[in-house]
């Protein structure tokens, strides 16, 4: 079942990544590179052609070189950490261990820094997800640091988080652990606790999804691309499901029933999704919209919505008191991938806006406020 069950959930990976290599070959025979670019585009290519057992055509030039070379994206100006973060054991896990990589932006204290988690998809290392995102040349430019916790091959085969499994001994161990790689992170380095916040693709996002609701009080923000509708899903068959179509159920209903929403701080969220995404059906991103803002107590409130067709994508926001609380940003043209990020590394795409841009643009806008806080604000608006 195990074997049959990841080859499901591959197979509408590979699928993309066969659309991916097309598209590379399509490039190839208009470009005309220099021969040592061509050397440095040609590997590039190579990783999306091996995934799905295609190659090159002999002589012909490979896909043309990216906005912004990968590995100058990856590593910027300044320090790069890699690690393993030991979980401790609990009654409810054992002890787990976490690998994760650390960026630093040069020349800046750490202390009150902020500090954005970021978790990668399947089929991704920390380094590709750095690459192309190129969230370390944002850190470089804004001054925060960028943590990217790693799903272990012994884990999963193909490095997929287990967001649709919340128990104690699966993702939400998963869950735990990055949150207790979070919270040593900020004594070691002196992060400011109150300016946390965690994105995610894919199947990051789902466990991006399940952090905002199993510890809300860590996170001021969430970013969740291309990822799935919370809490339906409770299996790796019911997962695929869920990815292909989206909830059968309400998706505020499934909110109700894992929230207690007497208690709950709230979590503002930006949501992306591409439109032409064949593996996490587009409506995932409506639901999960949705989600967000029963969360953030909007579905039924007065808020202000805002929405604008911009230069390849729409953006939606839900405001409350003129803050941004809710952003939904759908768009045209994209896949399965990180938006206006790296061509030359699979699953991010030069189609659409740099979506690492806007993400830090809705998180810097927000701190985490204490549970208290909005309740009573809630109450006085009543």
């Amino acid at each position: 079942m195990t074997k049959n069950l990841t080859g499901l959930w591959m197979g509408g990976l590979q699928r993309l990544l066969a659309v991916q290599a097309r598209a590379a070959r399509r490039a190839a025979r208009k470009a005309a590179l220099h021969p040592s670019q061509m050397a440095d585009a040609a590997r590039a290519v190579q990783a999306v052609a091996d995934a799905v057992n295609h190659s090159l055509r002999e002589g012909a030039a490979p896909q043309r070189e990216s906005r912004v070379r990968p590995r100058a994206a990856a590593w910027a100006g300044g320090e790069w950490l890699r690690a393993t973060h030991v979980a401790a054991r609990t009654s409810q896990r054992a002890e787990r261990e976490l690998p994760y990589g650390l960026y630093l932006p040069p020349h800046a204290k750490t202390a009150g820094m902020p500090l954005v988690v970021m978790l990668h998809g399947c089929k991704q290392t920390i380094d590709q997800f750095a690459e192309g995102t190129r969230m370390n040349l944002l850190a470089d430019q804004h001054g925060f640091a960028v943590v990217y916790p790693e799903q272990p091959d012994h884990v999963h085969s193909h490095n997929c988080w287990h967001w649709y499994d919340s128990r104690d001994q699966v993702g939400g161990g998963e869950a735990d652990s990055v949150v207790s790689l979070v919270d040593a992170l900020v004594a070691e380095y002196g992060f400011d606790g109150s300016r946390v916040y965690v994105a995610g693709l894919s199947a990051g996002a789902g466990l991006a999804a399940l952090l905002a609701v199993r510890a809300p009080q860590r996170f001021a923000a969430v970013a969740l691309h291309s990822g799935p509708v919370f809490g339906e899903a409770h299996s790796g068959i019911a997962a695929l499901d869920v990815m292909r179509r989206g909830a059968r159920d309400d998706p505020r209903a499934l909110v109700a029933r894992r929230v207690d929403m007497d208690t709950y701080p709230g979590m503002p969220a930006i949501v992306l999704q591409g439109d032409e995404d064949p593996v996490v059906a587009p409506v995932n991103g409506e639901q999960l919209v949705a989600q967000f803002l029963q969360l953030n107590r909007l579905a039924d409130s007065a808020s202000s919505v805002t929405e604008q067709q911009r230069d390849g994508y729409v953006m939606r926001e839900y405001r409350r008191a003129g803050v941004d609380v809710v952003r939904w940003c759908r768009v045209e043209g994209l896949d399965h991938a990180w938006s206006g990020g790296d061509e030359a590394v699979p699953f991010h795409s030069a189609t659409g806006p740099d979506a690492s841009a806007l993400i830090w643009s809705f998180f810097d806008g927000h701190r985490r406020v204490p549970a208290k806080s909005v309740r009573d604000e809630l109450a006085e608006r009543a």
